[in-house]
């Protein structure tokens, strides 16, 4: 890329200071903190941050906390951000900085790298805000912004382009200002340079630097892998409950939603009079079935298809745990896909 990043310096930061949005974990250098924010906002927005950024510090605020929390508690305070490989990592993490940093957030790159779930980005991005360092945080919205400026055609998936950009970025860097010039790049890339449409090129402070600009190119950049088609999977979810008790179950420990709750389900699609019969088959009563709720949840590499039946039993299995609506509210975390029965139901 033969860009003066340079001269983006100046008007980068001067665009960013009127301009940037004013969130929470813009007014801290404190590392965890710093941490937890870029964690939860991988794959998420902002917007949906907000709230379970604020309740996550209110009931683990430093990394003892955290690393002492129990897992279903965690889980909860995870409930709906999705991605649940993200917490648990993050305790694995502070598993560690207590074991091997005894409790203090270490201060190098190499060391912030080495912890569970942490990748270059995330470590360049701590770094770089906490302590001031030149290293550079890259991810897919500001690989967006530089091939624009740069009308570089290189594909962003490419781990050598990734490279590439992190080693022209450190030349900016190391000129000082390394928090601010995370900050500024991220929030270029997330209000100005958008992705899935144009542009908001009359926005950019960087416009008239732009090669993607002066050659109308930006919509065809960046280049990037096409994606896979997702995998369908139809389920039939059965919502039993006995009065207010309902019937929920632990996942495995592995795979899609480890470890989350989740209601009664079978990997096909029956109709009313066949969700009564195995139901019974199972070794329910079943007494009726009040609602039927379609569904379909989209998660990054599959799809389901589900058709929800609340169903009303009085004989209970020993290997569902039953629990009152208010604890299902309160203590167990389940996610989105189940979640959304019981919202509907309301």
């Amino acid at each position: 890329m033969n860009v003066d990043w340079l001269a983006m310096k100046v008007p980068l930061l001067t665009w960013y200071e009127a301009n940037h949005r004013q969130l929470r974990w813009r007014q801290t250098k404190n590392p965890y903190e710093i941490w937890i924010s870029e964690i939860m906002l991988q794959q998420t927005r902002v917007e949906a941050v907000k709230g379970y950024y604020d309740r996550f510090l209110e009931r683990l605020p430093d990394v003892e906390s955290l690393a002492t929390v129990e897992e279903d508690v965690l889980l909860k305070l995870w409930e709906g951000l999705g991605y649940y490989n993200r917490a648990r990592n993050l305790q694995k993490a502070a598993l560690q900085i207590m074991e091997q940093y005894d409790g203090i957030f270490p201060d190098t790159y190499e060391q912030v790298l080495s912890l569970a779930g942490i990748g270059e980005y995330t470590a360049g991005a701590i770094c770089s805000i906490c302590y001031d360092a030149p290293t550079p945080a890259v991810d897919g919205n500001v690989l967006r912004v530089m091939m624009r400026l740069a009308n570089c055609t290189d594909n962003i998936d490419n781990m050598r382009t990734r490279k590439n950009a992190r080693e022209q970025l450190t030349v900016l860097y190391e000129t000082g200002d390394c928090g601010k010039l995370t900050q500024a790049w991220m929030e270029l890339g997330a209000v100005v340079c958008i992705p899935n449409g144009a542009p908001k090129c009359e926005e950019c402070p960087l416009q008239n630097m732009c090669e993607a600009y002066a050659k109308q190119t930006f919509m065809e950049l960046p280049v990037r892998n096409k994606k896979k088609a997702r995998r369908v999977e139809e389920k039939t979810v059965f919502v039993l409950h006995d009065g207010d008790q309902y019937a929920i179950r632990k996942r495995k420990n592995s795979g899609l939603l480890a470890g989350m709750w989740e209601f009664y389900h079978i990997d096909k699609v029956l109709d009313a009079k066949q969700a009564v019969s195995y139901i019974a088959r199972e070794g329910f009563e079943p007494v009726s079935i009040e609602r039927e709720i379609p569904y379909t949840h989209v998660f990054s590499h599959v799809e389901w298809r589900m058709r929800a039946y609340f169903i009303e039993c009085r004989k209970k299995k020993e290997s569902l745990q039953w629990v009152e609506r208010n604890q299902l509210d309160e203590e167990y975390a389940l996610p989105t896909a189940f979640k959304t029965f019981l919202e509907r139901e309301s």
